[in-house]
């Protein structure tokens, strides 16, 4: 059965023939998820957590490989949702995504999604180091398998999602050549195991009772599981943080105070902060909760302004 939605913008398609023309550019930008890009900001966590941010060479190169992932996740979300239209269409939410109710055509969401795909990692090959090419390139692979099968299979959904966040934190190091701390590598990896699961939780929590017809995979899960995932995975990521906060040899000995040490208080709470969320089902958009909570913004900036102090050895 044909949505309402869908008949309705058919028939002012079909009325202004030159609104198709400027409506099929604006759903691909709007399915390339903007606001989902803030997410690609991490690529600057492994240079700003071995206090690499100080040269503009730096800032070019991590401002190219912003654009590159960016890139590569567009295309990412372009497959999926030209793979999901029909199950969209039944999400109280998705049903408004631009393919779903047909502003972007099926296919013109597969080959922008494909030649975005093919241009990230060739973009990476062409401007960065061949690592960098290499994990981008597994990225768009990953990501893409998701799309067609692994989103679909229990508990490797999970971890699909997760390092897809893990790369982004450590492709910033990877392109700058920076070794990546073991407890930096757990700490992100742990942190966003935490964020997906609490996604997943709240997901189940929504759509409880209704969950297999838009994600199946919803009801395989029990709000149990899950709510044990993403305690195990915030007190991994906390353990890990301190850890990599008390770690010897970090930093010079010459600071006021033990501000990396000190970075441990904030970071602590702004993940008992986002487990309110978490615990209320509310996570389900991971931005919006980071974004327009205002005590977590303010959680997030003096954990920024204390690391920095403790980088810049002060």
């Amino acid at each position: 059965m044909t949505r309402p939605g869908v008949v309705v913008l058919e028939e002012r398609v079909a009325r202004h023939p030159g609104r198709r023309a400027l409506g099929v550019p604006a759903g691909v930008l709007r399915t390339a998820r903007p606001r989902q890009w803030i997410k690609n900001v991490l690529v600057v966590a492994a240079p700003a957590a071995a206090g690499q941010l100080d040269s503009r060479h730096t800032l070019r190169q991590l401002a190219l490989v912003f654009v590159l992932f960016t890139a590569a996740a567009s295309a990412v979300y372009l497959v999926n949702d030209a793979r999901d239209a029909a199950a969209d269409r039944a999400h109280p939410q998705k049903c408004h995504r631009p393919v779903a109710t047909g502003q972007v055509p099926v296919p013109v969401a597969y080959a922008v999604g494909g030649l975005l795909a093919l241009l990230a990692p060739l973009g990476a090959a062409l401007t960065c180091n061949a690592m960098t090419a290499t994990l981008l390139t597994g990225y768009v692979v990953m990501q893409l398998a998701y799309c067609v099968k692994l989103k679909h299979v229990l508990v490797v959904d999970l971890v699909v999602v997760t390092a897809g966040f893990l790369m982004r934190a450590m492709i910033g190091g990877v392109a700058l050549a920076i070794p990546l701390s073991r407890w930096f590598l757990i700490t992100a990896g742990f942190g966003a195991l935490f964020m997906v699961a609490a996604k997943r939780y709240s997901e189940a929590v929504q759509m409880e009772g209704r969950g297999g017809a838009t994600r199946a995979l919803l009801d395989a899960y029990t709000t149990g599981y899950l709510r044990f995932v993403w305690q195990l995975a915030a007190g991994v990521a906390v353990l890990a943080y301190c850890m990599w906060a008390l770690e010897s040899g970090g930093m010079a000995g010459g600071s006021l105070l033990p501000w990396r040490q000190l970075s441990m208080v904030p970071f602590i709470g702004g993940i008992l902060r986002y487990a309110v969320f978490a615990d209320r089902g509310s996570a389900g958009a991971p931005e919006d909760v980071v974004l327009h909570d205002r005590a977590l913004v303010v959680i997030g900036l003096v954990w920024v302004g204390l690391y920095g102090l403790a980088v810049a050895d002060l």
